[in-house]
């Protein structure tokens, strides 16, 4: 899956793919999460975000599926 850099202390390079609703994020300690049935609009709202990490705690995190790659 293809990543954008995105400027937050914590989130490295966020990446959507359409067919799968499927989130991901790389975090600047080298972990990458994918993140399951998540809508475009989140993840548009993400990289559009003042600060990624706050919204990926705030609106994410705890809310989809996830698994660590």
């Amino acid at each position: 899956m293809n990543r954008q850099p995105v400027t937050s202390s914590t989130v490295e390079s966020v990446g959507f793919d359409d067919d799968s609703s499927t989130l991901e994020i790389a975090f600047h300690d080298g972990s990458v999460y994918q993140y399951f049935d998540v809508p475009r609009a989140v993840y548009d709202m993400l990289v559009q975000a003042e600060s990624p990490g706050s919204f990926l705690h705030q609106q994410i995190r705890g809310v989809y599926r996830y698994a660590r790659t």
